[in-house]
């Protein structure tokens, strides 16, 4: 156990997490690690992340060394820096620590497949002028001021989108920017 696995670190900031979920073989180790109850050999993780990325069971031995070398010399150590996993390099076993917990939260927000800002935002627009249109094609006795309030509420709907969006990615950087 390394001396970072006694202490009690802080918390992980946004951009550590962000930075650690980046990188596909660092996410696809910590999944991996999750569905094994929190334990596996180095070993056992290069053969399943080689056979995610190839499609191929078992995966190709060049290429089951290749994520073998890079779990060992990169990202193993780095989520042990990050105080996520211990790791033993010695024994090549590799444990989450009560940390992931702090990341997990990361991963499950937009599932595999799942809806990004992005999509949400051209969903939210699409239906705000589909509406809009809807309602003065087929009701074009509606008052102005029912559509006025429409569009309000959508128009108020994307702001609280857009700023919960830039609140939560931006680590509150622009936020603080406008209360100093």
């Amino acid at each position: 156990m390394s001396e970072s696995a006694t202490e009690e670190p802080a918390d992980l900031d946004e951009r550590e997490i962000h930075d650690v979920l980046r990188n596909d073989r660092r996410r696809l180790a910590l999944e991996a690690l999750r569905e094994r109850g929190g334990q596996a050999t180095v070993r056992e993780l290069s053969e399943r992340l080689a056979t995610q990325e190839t499609g191929e069971d078992p995966p190709p031995d060049d290429k089951r060394q290749s994520v073998y070398v890079t779990l060992h010399q990169t990202h193993l150590p780095k989520l042990e820096e990050l105080s996520i996993v211990e790791y033993e390099p010695d024994e090549k076993d590799v444990t989450l620590t009560d940390r992931i917990q702090e990341v997990e939260v990361y991963m499950e927000v937009v599932p595999a497949y799942g809806l990004s800002f992005g999509e949400f935002y051209l969903g939210l627009a699409l239906l705000g002028m589909l509406t809009t249109v809807a309602v003065l094609r087929f009701r074009p006795d509606v008052s102005p001021f029912v559509l006025a309030g429409l569009l309000v509420a959508y128009f108020g709907l994307q702001i609280v989108a857009a700023a919960y969006h830039v609140y939560s990615q931006q680590d509150r950087v622009i936020l603080d920017r406008l209360l100093e």
